[in-house]
């Protein structure tokens, strides 16, 4: 009797060491994010640490599994290797915790939420993580590492001493015991692992109880969100992550989505063959832009060139990384939640292309980016593609002043516009700038003076912004000039002071613009409010051309009246869904809505029809 007291005893200490480390966690991540937590009161705070405690639990009763197994085989079958078995094994989960935490304590500086298996693409190529990361971030990185690894190792030596493993002296009592206690206990223990006894386990929902989701995000066990992002990445499919519907009826409603006239006479290019010259903006947020705001924006040039072309106010990235962003403004493909499309080259390799379109024509192509084309395989992707020349930092000159990530936008325009300067007409160039990307490290200008939130990033645009009104003026000197369109996206958004809730539409807005002496005048100056989103893209641009849309079978020409409204983006483990008189968030593994913001009566109707888009999507996605 004693000897199981001593056992519960020991089992009650695993529970509430693992409690105090995710509580340590929590301060810490405080401590370091409080600009995000200054305006959240102290009671709202203190309440974290009480809606947190069922995931704690939970993420505790898994990491104590194997130290209760060597604890209670102790009891049976004792052994000074079986007590450093169990103190080794804590010691070896305190260490993984203090590598995942401070990542994440890290990474949410730039992100905005928990680690997610997003870190798994990033760490096929690790000098990304290092290169994206400024110096402060690793020292801080380090910090958090040791402060969180001491705690741990304090606390195992306070809470666990040689009494707490007793031997049960009788061996048939010790075998009786045995057989009747380690499966109850271990039983127990997943109960508690599941959050109980009810039909559906325990989700990160139980930790919910803000409107602000970084007090959400604060209550979430780290190691319990980042497990269950783990487990997803490595599923072979996401099926049973998708919100049920009958693939027959999605199939259905989306063949009528797409059931419209695809014959149109507005025309915005005066001649058919232009020289195109596109750039891909890294992180230019529509809500940080005054031309898209109608507030103080960071980008006075860019809204200059908004006054004399072709601006799309209501345009949507489709995902949240460059590779997507990229693959879905030339392929016209929609995002998938969880997948990246151009690291499956099986599979990215059946969708055509714009280039490849253009090639027909005899058009010249062209891509350079200021750093390194390897992450996410834009680079394989592009020349999977067909692209004449792609080019990424190893092919900058020696001697260029650059930053961690990348070189500077000024240099990367310069060396753009000679490339241009070398092609031969007719030509498609492409560049994809980069010093709007953490950790935002550009020359200084005096004009750079934004404070506040996201004041690095703000600072970041401007200077994007001024070396981009730099090369437009050269540009205009150049003899192509005249006869080449210009067009300028984002691949992704990025959080502002305006929009810094991943989990809602309003985050994923970006600007698209065309502009340049190929548009009819009737144009120039003119705003389109179509709701679209970059899979659109290829579809507009070729119809004007007189190209073959049908190919691109999820592209829809924004400048047809009869083409519908809507767009399709991946969040954050969910997915979002836009339409003119509203928008709704669902998140995979809460299995439910963040955001509707449609009228009541609508908001079913658009829920339905956002599943049988995606699934659609999906369906054509497995087939390719």
């Amino acid at each position: 009797m004693q000897v199981a007291k001593h056992i519960l005893w020991t089992i009650l200490k695993l529970f509430f060491f693992w409690i105090l480390i995710f509580d340590f966690q929590r301060i810490l991540f405080s401590i370091h994010h409080w600009d995000r937590l200054h305006n959240v009161s102290f009671g709202e705070w203190i309440l974290t640490f009480i809606y947190s405690l069922r995931l704690d639990l939970s993420t505790a009763a898994y990491l104590s599994a194997i130290p209760i197994l060597f604890l209670m085989i102790y009891a049976f079958r004792p052994s000074r290797w079986i007590r450093g078995f169990f103190i080794g094994t804590l010691f070896f989960e305190v260490g993984i915790l203090s590598l995942i935490h401070p990542g994440e304590i890290n990474a949410y500086t730039e992100w905005g939420h928990k680690l997610t298996s997003r870190v798994f693409m990033h760490l096929s190529n690790p000098d990304e993580v290092f290169r994206t990361a400024d110096y402060s971030m690793t020292i801080w990185f380090v910090i958090y590492a040791v402060l969180e690894f001491v705690f741990g190792w304090r606390m195992i030596k306070w809470l666990f001493k040689k009494t707490d493993f007793q031997q049960i002296k009788n061996g048939w009592v010790a075998l009786g015991t045995g057989v009747v206690t380690i499966p109850l206990t271990l039983g127990l223990a997943f109960v508690v692992a599941r959050g109980g006894v009810q039909p559906i386990p325990l989700n990160i929902d139980s930790a919910y109880f803000s409107n602000n989701h970084v007090v959400n995000d604060l209550a979430v066990n780290s190691l319990y969100y980042f497990g269950s992002s783990f487990i997803a990445y490595n599923k072979s499919d996401i099926d049973d992550l998708l919100p049920p519907m009958e693939l027959s009826k999605a199939q259905a409603m989306v063949e009528e989505m797409y059931d419209y006239p695809k014959v149109h006479d507005s025309y915005f290019l005066a001649n058919k063959r232009p020289n195109i010259v596109m750039v891909v903006m890294e992180s230019w947020a529509a809500e940080g832009m005054g031309c898209l705001t109608g507030d103080k924006g960071a980008t006075p040039n860019f809204d200059e060139l908004a006054k004399q072309g072709l601006l799309f106010t209501n345009m949507y990235a489709t995902a949240g990384t460059s590779e997507i962003g990229n693959s879905s403004i030339f392929s016209g493909n929609p995002a998938i939640p969880e997948i990246s499309i151009s690291v499956q080259p099986e599979k990215h390799r059946k969708m055509p292309s714009l280039n490849q379109d253009l090639k027909k024509w005899g058009y010249h192509s062209g891509y350079i980016f200021s750093g390194d084309l390897k992450y996410g395989n834009i680079g394989g992707y592009f020349m999977d593609h067909g692209f004449d020349d792609v080019k990424d930092e190893n092919d900058f000159p020696s001697g260029l002043e650059r930053g961690k990530l990348n070189y500077y936008d000024e240099d990367l325009y310069e060396i753009f516009l000679q490339r241009i300067n070398e092609s031969k007409q007719p030509f498609l160039q492409c560049a994809f700038t980069g010093s709007t990307h953490s950790p935002f490290d550009h020359p200084k200008r005096p004009n750079q003076t934004w404070t506040g939130e996201e004041s690095a990033f703000m600072n970041s645009l401007v200077y994007a912004d001024e070396s981009l009104g730099e090369f437009m003026e050269k540009c205009k000197k150049e003899p192509w000039y005249d006869n080449t369109l210009f067009i300028f996206v984002s691949d992704h958004s990025h959080h502002t002071p305006r929009a810094n809730d991943v989990h809602r539409n309003k985050f994923y807005r970006i600007p698209f613009l065309l502009y340049g002496e190929p548009l009819k005048d009737e144009y120039k100056g003119k705003s389109i409010e179509k709701l679209g989103s970059q899979s659109d893209i290829v579809a507009t641009l070729l119809y004007q051309m007189g190209g073959d849309i049908d190919k691109y079978r999820w592209s829809k020409d924004l400048m047809n009246p009869a083409s519908p409204e809507f767009a399709l983006h991946t969040t954050i483990r969910g997915y979002g869904w836009v339409r003119p008189n509203g928008g709704l968030v669902y998140h995979l593994d809460m299995k439910k809505q963040m955001e509707n913001t449609f009228p009541d009566s609508l908001q079913e109707v658009e829920w339905v029809r956002s599943k049988a888009f995606l699934h659609s999507v999906y369906k054509a996605y497995k087939d390719l």
